[in-house]
């Protein structure tokens, strides 16, 4: 029994070297079936061990009894088992932990959203981002974009506190915030109170967008481009970067927009403006005002609400291609009131009317004969203006440039900004005009002409220019002569200068005449040869018979050439025979014709075909009865009766036209 409870027993030996043998089964099957093992374990206990026994038996026994001695062999087993268990026992609490800590995340988001704002603290700036920290698990992240000013730079810096709105976590990790919302919910209330009181606010204009600005109000607000100014405005991006006051007309807070307008504001503020210009406005009063617009008839000046034209005539004394040139827009300049329409109001205004006329006493400023130095203000085609002194302007037309006459233009000589030396010509204060002379000041080429150029003299030049009446032959510098078309030949009718000279042509001719008053230089060319109408009628005289030759026909006569270049005419009256018949005059045809009119004045001569038979002479018929009474007269030379009678019937028989073709015979022959 001793034995038996005794552990140092030699059975209790060979117990533990049995259970070292089949520990590993023993763990296996307490694992697979413990509640067998406590059974065994208890009948251990209470069964009590044979003294006599065998030593097979011990060994038999010992097989019932090993499980009450596993529970030692297994103890470092089952603290591993226990680690384990508690391990992952951790690790399900950090799991849960977690989740947890994403719910509270987004609960507190969800709330966010809903309208809450949160305050944290810029970490850092990235080209895409601002990190915030705002004590969320996660940091959380703000577009760039709105945190921008207009000129495209960051409005926070790192460190610095702000306010936000969680707007959600993004999948990527992290939080997506809004800055412009959370200045909405802190500045939501001043717009609605301004909003309902109408009262104005100021913002910033940020940005250009479509249809309008974007004027940063606390918020991002909307300024339609119709609102901006009482006119319509075309360059809208000059308002970027302006800071402005607005009203606010329209807002939703649901969606966030809201509307401004500049307009309106402007619009009261000009009301108030007008009604008090309008009190103290009359005709006569000198106003400072402001300059709005420009256009090429004048200027829009604003008053105080109400705009006046100041007409660009009314700007100055002087000439003004442009307002420009004297005022830009934004200038504040005094205006006299000139006339004023209250029912229309419109309003007409002076600038040179605050300084005394300068063409009241500008005769005595500049009298005749002057000498007076001014600056070319423009040229035209036909002269050149010189301001003399602001607001008194002459004209220096082209023919008082030059003594020639080669100038074309008168930019040939002068150019806007040159100083020059004139004469005053001619003033005119009622019509505002001065004329001015370049030329007087050089020596008058036509004031000792006479002296150089005697009339009959023979003068060289070439011709310049050609005109319907004649062409013009400069013989000197400045000095142009006129042929006239009658002065070009003493023969041909000339119609046209061009028959006889052409433009660049180096002729001769002969001084005719000299008005140098009038700078006149009458010339001729057909007076170098000479007068074949003079020589022919000195070599002439009426009732002389004359041979001609028909050169052309007209209804009431033929013109018959008498010489090179002297013609006469036969009237149809009197081209007939003796007996009145029409003797039919062809062109071509020569006949004898006499004189019967000479007008050398007129260089007229008149002729006659049917006097020739009329006036022939006794010489003629006898020399042409001649031959035929000798011819006759040998026939009959022993009677004298009959040669008598001969001759009478030869002479009664003989008539014009044997006279005719008989001096024809003779010509002939």
């Amino acid at each position: 029994m001793i034995d038996v409870l005794n552990p140092e027993h030699t059975a209790s030996k060979t117990l533990n070297t049995t259970l070292e043998a089949n520990e590993v089964t023993t763990l296996e099957t307490q694992n697979e079936a413990p509640e067998t093992n406590h059974h065994i374990s208890a009948a251990a206990e209470t069964q009590p061990a044979e003294p006599n026994s065998q030593t097979s038996e011990p060994t038999s026994h010992a097989e019932a009894p090993a499980p009450a001695s596993e529970p030692q062999a297994a103890a470092p087993q089952a603290a591993e088992a226990r680690e384990a268990s508690s391990h992952e026992e951790e690790m399900d609490f950090g799991a849960l932990l977690e989740s947890f800590e994403h719910e509270q995340a987004a609960q507190e988001a969800a709330q966010a959203v809903d309208g809450n704002v949160v305050t944290g603290t810029v970490i850092k700036l990235t080209d895409k981002h601002v990190v915030v920290d705002v004590g969320l698990k996660s940091e959380g992240l703000i577009p760039i974009e709105q945190v921008l000013d207009h000129t495209g730079q960051p409005k926070l810096q790192a460190g610095q506190t702000i306010e936000v709105v969680v707007e959600h976590e993004e999948p990527s990790g992290g939080y997506l915030l809004s800055y412009d919302k959370a200045l909405r919910h802190r500045v939501w209330d001043t717009i609605e109170k301004a909003a309902n009181d109408k009262t104005p606010v100021s913002g910033l204009v940020v940005s250009r967008v479509k249809g309008g600005l974007t004027v940063d109000i606390g918020i991002k607000a909307f300024l339609p481009g119709s609102q901006v100014e009482i006119r319509p405005v075309r360059n809208l991006e000059s308002y970027i970067g302006q800071t402005i006051d607005v009203r606010v007309i329209k807002l939703n807070k649901k969606r966030g927009n809201v509307v401004v307008s500049r307009k309106e504001l402007l619009e009261n503020e000009a009301s108030l403006k007008r009604s008090l210009t309008l009190d103290h406005l009359e005709e006569g009063t000198i106003l400072t005002g402001t300059v709005k617009n420009l256009t090429e008839y004048g200027a829009f000046v604003d008053l105080g609400g109400i705009d006046g034209l100041l007409h660009v005539t009314d700007m100055s004394w002087g000439r003004l291609t442009h307002p420009r040139d004297l005022v830009n827009v934004g200038d504040e300049i005094q205006v006299k009131v000139l006339k004023f329409d209250r029912e229309k109001q419109r309003i007409s205004l002076g600038f040179k009317q605050l300084t005394p006329d300068p063409w009241l006493d500008v005769a005595e400023r500049y009298p005749i004969g002057a000498r007076v130095r001014g600056r070319i203000l423009s040229v035209t085609d036909y002269g050149a203006f010189v301001e003399l002194e602001q607001g008194i302007e002459g004209l220096v037309h082209v023919s008082e440039m030059t003594w020639s006459k080669r100038m074309k233009h008168p930019t040939k000589l002068v150019k806007p900004g040159d100083e020059i030396e004139t004469i005053i010509l001619n003033v005119n204060p009622a019509d505002r005009r001065i004329s001015l002379g370049m030329k007087q000041l050089l020596e008058n080429p036509w004031e000792h002409l006479s002296e150089r150029y005697t009339t009959g003299s023979v003068v060289e030049g070439r011709v310049r220019n050609l005109t319907e009446f004649g062409a013009f032959i400069e013989i000197e510098d400045g000095i142009d002569g006129l042929v006239h078309v009658s002065n070009m030949s003493w023969t041909k009718r000339i119609k046209h200068p061009s028959e006889v000279v052409k433009k660049g042509d180096k002729v001769k001719a002969v001084v005719l005449g000299i008005e140098a008053e009038h700078r006149r230089l009458s010339l001729g060319i057909k007076q170098l040869q000479p007068d074949v109408w003079e020589s022919f009628f000195a070599q002439h005289q009426v009732n002389d018979v004359v041979h001609g030759k028909v050169l052309r026909m007209a209804q009431f006569g033929a013109f018959v050439e008498l010489a090179d270049g002297v013609e006469g005419l036969c009237h149809v009256s009197e081209a007939t025979d003796l007996h009145g018949v029409p003797v039919k005059l062809d062109v071509g045809q020569e006949h004898d014709f006499k004189i019967i009119k000479m007008n050398a004045e007129e260089k007229k001569i008149g002729l006659s075909l049917r006097a020739v038979g009329d006036e022939a002479t006794r010489a003629d018929v006898e020399q042409y009865k001649a031959p035929h009474a000798k011819e006759h007269g040998h026939g009959h030379s022993n009677s004298g009766g009959p040669r008598e009678s001969s001759s009478s019937q030869s002479s009664s028989s003989t008539t014009l036209g044997d006279l005719i073709n008989w001096k024809k015979r003779e010509r002939e022959e």
